[in-house]
């Protein structure tokens, strides 16, 4: 398997067929094995019938012969750290992915992360909206981009985190497939802040991250609200440091 892609999905039955369409069509296009991992999330709408659909047997096929669809289904929400970490551990793919629901990043971006990682330039690459090179074509709000840089000043002073990383949010990374199973297999985040774990982990064991920039369009309908989740962002945070700060 080449390349596993998984896409953490919650309330998102409008989105969810294009995703996995365009996902398979990148596949195709490049005659990679892989496999497309849709997640789920404790949904409260179709959203899982409606990945499923897409897979149906139809003419011509959706899916090509290369490619295999798995829509996985939990009835409780979790959070998007849960529904990555999920997706990861069914994975089998040599690289590994996943990608935010609503087609923000196109999935050609793929190759220039595919790049840095076949070429041993790191074990880990992210895509980030805030390098030289990007291509903006919607931005987020004004509210969202103060929330942004607020969210990125704290994890650089307080968590730690380097500031040669411009965007740890960006919901379009891909991993070595070892490393990928390896520290989502230790991840204890459910929710937003799961990416601030991961690269604090990655770091301590000593893998290489870099980024690399994506063409990307703001989807406005998105499922986290700054104002409401802002608590339990916090509580988030401080548990990652207290838990790595013990090894």
């Amino acid at each position: 398997m080449d390349l596993s892609i998984v896409i953490p999905a919650y309330e998102e039955s409008k989105k969810i067929a294009r995703d996995v369409v365009e996902a398979a069509a990148f596949l195709e296009a490049h005659d990679f094995t892989g496999q497309i991992i849709v997640v789920d999330d404790g949904s409260t709408d179709n959203t899982a019938e409606a990945a499923k659909n897409v897979g149906a047997v139809r003419e011509p096929p959706v899916l090509p012969h290369n490619v295999q669809l798995n829509v996985i289904r939990y009835e409780t929400h979790r959070g998007k750290g849960y529904a990555v970490r999920t997706g990861i551990k069914h994975s089998s793919g040599k690289y590994v992915m996943f990608a935010d629901s609503g087609s923000c990043v196109p999935y050609e971006d793929t190759l220039r992360g595919l790049e840095l990682l076949k070429s041993d330039a790191c074990d880990i690459a992210h895509g980030s909206r805030k390098m030289r090179g990007c291509h903006i074509e919607k931005t987020q709000s004004l509210y969202r981009r103060i929330c942004s840089k607020a969210f990125h000043w704290f994890v650089i002073h307080d968590m730690k985190i380097p500031a040669e990383f411009t965007d740890t949010q960006c919901g379009f990374k891909m991993y070595k497939g070892d490393v990928a199973r390896h520290l989502y297999g230790e991840a204890i985040t459910d929710g937003f802040t799961f990416d601030i774990e991961i690269i604090m982990r990655a770091q301590k064991e000593g893998y290489r991250i870099r980024e690399f920039p994506i063409d990307w369009t703001c989807d406005r309908d998105s499922r986290l609200s700054p104002t409401r989740s802002s608590w339990r962002v916090l509580s988030e945070l401080l548990t990652i440091r207290r838990t790595l700060s013990k090894k």
